[in-house]
């Protein structure tokens, strides 16, 4: 017949040495918790670009809307879904939404457009401001036709050449 020992048991436990291990086990679910908090200090703008910023990579696909291929409209319209803000699904629709603003009054959030296609009028692309620069320099999040999504200058030639409007949208504090 077994008979249960609370002591011995108790010893047999101390000799393990988990009792040891306790503080740093509370350290850690501590500094988990702590960083959880961090994460959900994000504003709803920083939390808007490093949305977008997580598609980088995405291979381009035309009407495309998921991390297995995605189109510029359909990498905004996800973005600003993360902070509860309904966008048109196409470039040509959401170029109605928000206040049209002039460039060198750009900040990040705000939207830019342009015509890449060879009607220079016709709106064909839109990114989403991530950075102003020395209040010059603006680069953009957007999904590429040749290299997916990115962040691009809008001092580039090319860029530059291509911009047409960018509009701005309330975005909460």
């Amino acid at each position: 017949m077994v008979i249960f020992n609370p002591v011995k048991r108790e010893r047999e436990f101390n000799h393990l040495g988990i009792w040891r291990w306790i503080p740093l086990l509370l350290l850690l679910v501590f500094l988990s918790s702590c960083s959880a908090l961090r994460q959900s200090r994000l504003s709803p703008l920083e939390t808007l670009i490093k949305e977008a910023k997580s598609y980088s990579g995405v291979p381009y696909q035309w009407g495309g809307n998921n991390r297995k291929g995605i189109d510029c409209s359909g990498l905004m319209v996800n973005a600003f879904r993360k902070i509860n803000i309904q966008l048109p699904r196409t470039t040509e629709e959401q170029m109605t939404v928000g206040k049209k603003i002039r460039l060198k009054k750009i900040k990040p959030g705000d939207l830019v457009f342009f015509a890449l296609t060879e009607k220079r009028r016709k709106i064909s692309h839109v990114g989403l401001v991530s950075d102003v620069l020395s209040g010059k320099k603006v680069k953009f999040i957007h999904a590429s036709v040749s290299s997916g999504v990115t962040e691009s200058s809008l001092d580039s030639d090319y860029y530059r050449k291509k911009f047409r409007m960018a509009r701005r949208l309330e975005i909460p504090e």
